[in-house]
């Protein structure tokens, strides 16, 4: 995810829609990816994990399946479905053709919720954390307040999309699988 609020105002058609990176006070079309706000890979397996679930519905794939689709490791796929199992996201099915299923329907399933879910850390500054704020310009600052409106617009805008938002192109995304899909 990129944090996208404050980019100057001349754009050309070779940076619209990719990343800009900061450079004398503007920001630019960055190919190699400049990104400011990133989610941990972490958050990024459980919404791909999410969208994989929600593609088929009826079916009940394994970790090892999902695992396999997406070229990632078995072991952190576990341990983001016991999370999002512990969340209400997703549930397990026993037996024989037992896997993974929503825990409910995508469309009920929200983005800001899951990266907020997901993400333990969304300090963007010191003072965010008044445990460890040692920053002498607190009590007189106005950036905290700022970037705090940014972030609470920031999940405002994910929650406008739920995880069945993300599947309206199921065919193409589909032919993106090897499996079982």
């Amino acid at each position: 995810m990129y944090f996208s609020g404050i980019f100057t105002s001349k754009r050309t058609k070779s940076n619209i829609g990719h990343r800009f990176y900061r450079v004398s006070r503007k920001y630019r079309f960055s190919p190699e990816g400049g990104e400011r706000m990133r989610l941990t890979l972490y958050t990024d397996y459980s919404l791909r994990m999410l969208m994989y679930l929600g593609l088929n519905p009826d079916l009940t794939p394994t970790i090892q399946q999902i695992a396999d689709s997406f070229g990632i490791s078995k072991n952190h796929l576990m341990k983001v479905a016991h999370e999002l199992g512990q969340l209400g996201y997703v549930e397990t099915v026993r037996g024989r053709n037992g896997g993974l299923r929503l825990a409910k329907p995508a469309k009920e399933i929200k983005l800001g919720d899951v990266i907020s879910d997901c993400e333990n850390d969304f300090a963007l500054v010191e003072c965010f954390d008044s445990e460890r704020n040692q920053c002498v310009l607190t009590p007189a600052c106005r950036l905290k307040h700022v970037l705090r409106e940014s972030l609470d617009s920031f999940f405002q805008s994910l929650n406008q999309y739920s995880v069945a938002d993300l599947l309206l192109e199921k065919k193409a995304l589909m032919r993106s699988f090897k499996d079982i899909l």
